[in-house]
């Protein structure tokens, strides 16, 4: 596949953006772990707080990376800005307007694949990728598409049922997008996004069947 950027380009973007929002890059980690208490110990308002701390991330990649920093390379970032920008809204909508998100920990099989995901986002995905020679700041920081939509899934995989499909779609389409970044562009963390799509596609159809059974 020809791309309109070379590996360097795309690796110098990384560099770029990291050098300009530093110390944002914490902040960013401080509210993953925000998001992951509301998760272990929720509250009424727990929903709200998650809900709207994914919104922010993913507001942040379309207005911080894709259009300030990722057009300067491809206009491909143009389009998915725009889809970012729809991930946040449906996040705002689903879970902090309409109040249809809510988050709690129950041991089980979905309980296990989010903390992998979410430990993978946070802890695993920045070690490997200096491990495979790409350390900061030429690297993807969390807060960027792909560490962050293999935390949202991890996230997802907490939701009580019955959750509203709409917040899936965006993180199962980057996982799509994402995930040839880690052979065309040698961005090896970006393997878990095969992980991630595999969990959110599972999410995504027992979400359907708890509709479907819902229905009178």
């Amino acid at each position: 596949m020809a791309l309109p950027f070379t590996v360097e380009q795309f690796y110098g973007v990384f560099r770029d953006y990291n050098a300009a929002v530093w110390p944002a890059q914490w902040f960013l980690v401080a509210l993953a772990l925000v998001a992951v208490g509301a998760v272990l110990r929720p509250q009424p308002w727990s929903g709200v707080v998650v809900s709207s701390i994914l919104g922010v991330l993913w507001a942040w990649i379309a207005l911080i990376y894709h259009l300030a920093f990722f057009a300067r390379i491809s206009p491909a970032a143009y389009g998915f800005a725009a889809g970012s920008a729809v991930g946040a809204v449906a996040f705002i909508w689903q879970g902090v307007i309409r109040r249809r998100l809510s988050f709690r920990w129950v041991p089980g099989l979905n309980a296990m694949a989010g903390v992998v995901l979410i430990a993978f986002a946070l802890v695993v995905y920045p070690v490997w990728s200096a491990y495979a020679g790409h350390p900061y700041p030429a690297t993807p920081t969390f807060g960027l598409p792909c560490p962050t939509t293999i935390f949202t899934i991890g996230l997802l995989c907490f939701a009580v049922p019955p959750m509203p499909r709409g917040p899936l779609i965006l993180p199962l389409l980057w996982c799509l997008v994402g995930a040839q970044a880690a052979f065309l562009l040698d961005v090896q963390p970006d393997l878990g996004l095969i992980a991630a799509a595999v969990v959110g596609m599972g999410l995504l159809a027992t979400t359907g069947q708890r509709h479907r059974a819902l229905k009178p």
